[in-house]
């Protein structure tokens, strides 16, 4: 079997993922800009106007694993162009969103649409590098996630000035140009002929669905009751589906690799690093703001370091992952990541802007080091015919992680802690979970199981 794509058709591949990671980087965080527009247009009040970013995150956890699953039956790269071909057709329909009902449709097609193509992304990633350079295509792709995430708000703000709202949307629409075009050249792995778990594939969407929507409603809503029962039938039906997927021999959710602990580690270590990263970014304009009286346009040139940092530092990891086992840099990741954590909680009492920035360009090279080894293992790790399903897990636990932090800062601020010290120090916390865990995947025991333990599952030692 080929290791990776052929010279050139591989830069036209690496061209095709990227340009689809920044679309939909770019049209997933784009829409936080335009929200007090899209209010005033449509007349409706800020707190509704809010679910046209909380629609589209849901749906997109909802649907990832899913489609992860289907993935292999229909084929890699089919399912991530008709993924970006039905997010381009959905934002399009953005200019004919005259209600918020209308919209919040058109921003469940677009969720849709990248589930799709964010699912089989990673085991796109996967086929088109060679084995031994893994690790520097997933930093690649690292970069484009951050610089695109990083660049949303400025564009959205430029589109604004000069445009209507629904060209906010469209801003990114050469991306998946470009992606549709250059995509010819992905890698087609042949389509294997298996049965699709529909029942799984529903009970997976309703799981997160019922989950996260429940304690988004808990921290909303006005009924806290509902909001748990809501929460408690997630659980219940989380608990059946777990036990059915245990003997399923390809499960929507992969807990035969699951079952192994070095992917367990990665996966556990993945999900504490994003519930940090997001409880620090989202609490920090507002413990600028009203703290220590920081302009909006002021938060956000302090903010801005750890994406670009994170830009220099996560291509850098991803190839010296290649080189070095992913336990030890994740392990210097998190150190690092939690010695600015610390020096960010306890800011000077009159901080400038370069008191916080370094703190933050610190905290930023910190989860830039631990990160791309962390999906490296966990991609790498898995058999090839578990690719996409490892993939898909990334993706979700990346989501997942991100909801999760922005629900626990949430409920923070609502306890009136959110604005102080107490963020960054739950955060220090939550990265110290995520060190632990990659160093103990430097255990002999772990990163070389038993073979009867590991089934196919491709050695850990192997994969760095």
């Amino acid at each position: 079997m080929t290791d990776g794509l052929p010279l050139p058709r591989r830069y036209a591949a690496i061209g095709a993922l990227s340009c689809g990671t920044a679309l939909i980087i770019i049209d997933g965080a784009i829409a936080t800009v335009a929200l007090p527009t899209i209010a005033r247009d449509l007349h409706v009040d800020s707190a509704s106007v809010v679910s046209v970013v909380t629609v589209y995150q849901l749906i997109l956890v909802m649907m990832l694993l899913p489609f992860a699953g289907l993935g292999d039956r229909i084929g890699l790269k089919r399912l991530y162009q008709y993924g970006q071909l039905t997010f381009t057709v959905a934002t399009l329909l953005c200019f004919f969103a005259k209600s918020l009902p209308f919209l919040l449709i058109v921003r469940a097609a677009q969720a849709i649409g990248a589930a799709a193509a964010l699912s089989v992304s990673s085991a796109l990633i996967r086929s088109t590098y060679p084995t031994k350079h893994l690790g520097r295509g997933l930093g690649i792709n690292s970069v484009f996630v951050s610089s695109s995430a990083a660049a949303a708000p400025a564009i959205g703000g430029l589109v604004l000035g000069i445009a209507p709202w629904p060209w906010v949307f469209a801003s990114a629409v050469p991306f998946a140009i470009a992606s549709l075009f250059l995509g010819r050249s992905l890698p087609d792995p042949k389509p294997r002929e298996e049965p699709f778990d529909l029942l799984g594939a529903v009970m997976c969407a309703a799981m997160f669905g019922l989950v996260i929507g429940g304690l988004e409603s808990g921290v909303h809503g006005d009924s806290p009751v509902i909001s748990g029962a809501i929460v408690v039938v997630g659980v219940m039906v989380g608990v059946y589906f777990v036990r059915r997927e245990c003997h399923e021999p390809k499960p929507i959710l992969p807990v035969d690799l699951l079952a192994q602990p070095v992917l367990a580690l990665s996966t556990i270590g993945a999900y504490t690093a994003f519930i940090a990263s997001m409880t620090l970014l989202l609490s920090t304009p507002f413990r600028l703001e009203h703290a220590y009286g920081f302009s909006p346009a002021e938060v956000g040139a302090v903010i801005v370091p750890w994406p670009l940092t994170n830009m220099i530092v996560a291509p850098l990891a991803g190839w010296l992952s290649d080189r070095v086992p992913a336990g030890l840099l994740g392990g210097i990741g998190m150190t690092i990541s939690i010695a600015a954590l610390l020096l960010i909680a306890y800011l000077p009492a009159d901080p400038s802007w370069f008191d916080i920035a370094w703190r933050m360009a610190l905290c930023g090279s910190g989860f830039g080091t631990f990160l791309p080894p962390n999906a490296r293992l966990i991609i790498g790790s898995a058999p090839m015919h578990r690719a996409t399903a490892a993939g898909g897990l990334v993706s979700t636990v990346r989501l997942v992680g991100q909801t999760t932090g922005a629900t626990l800062v949430a409920a923070l601020l609502a306890l009136n802690l959110g604005a102080g010290t107490v963020p960054p120090l739950v955060a220090a916390g939550l990265a110290l979970v995520a060190g632990l865990c990659s160093l103990a995947r430097l255990r002999p025991s772990i990163r070389n199981p038993r073979p009867e333990e590991t089934q196919d599952v491709q050695p850990a030692s192997q994969v760095r």
